[in-house]
């Protein structure tokens, strides 16, 4: 059991962590600003995701029985990327760019909360 939850993890995770990589190439095709746009929609995306996971999760068996390590701690994981985050916000601030840094800050966690609230929020009300 325990060698088949790492596995779950593991492999959410690898997706997620592709999936991320994949956003984070088109967004570096598309745009070109100082804004960290790619890191920002990613984790925004990766909190309502993880708010709806959160709300299925009390009425689905399979969610509870490993879907939560695949898709939350897997997936989520992967996807979102705090380590980036940081090194983003470390950059800009290096740059002399810190109202650019204090935006992201702000608009991540802000934006972030409310989306992982609206996500549970969608599947109590479904």
């Amino acid at each position: 059991m325990m060698f088949r939850n790492f596995l779950l993890v593991g492999a959410g995770g690898a997706a997620g962590s592709m999936a991320r990589y994949g956003i984070s190439f088109i967004f570096s095709r598309i745009t070109s600003t100082t804004f960290p746009l790619a890191t920002f929609t990613i984790n925004i995306i990766g909190s309502l995701l993880i708010g709806i996971l959160f709300g299925l999760s009390a009425r689905n068996q399979w969610l509870q029985a490993g879907g939560m390590l695949l898709l939350a701690s897997g997936f989520c994981g992967g996807f979102t990327t705090f380590s980036t985050f940081a090194l983003e916000n470390v950059g800009l601030m290096q740059k002399g760019q810190s109202i650019i840094s204090i935006l992201y800050i702000g608009l991540s966690v802000v934006i972030g909360l409310l989306l992982c609230r609206l996500g549970i929020w969608l599947t109590n009300t479904a």
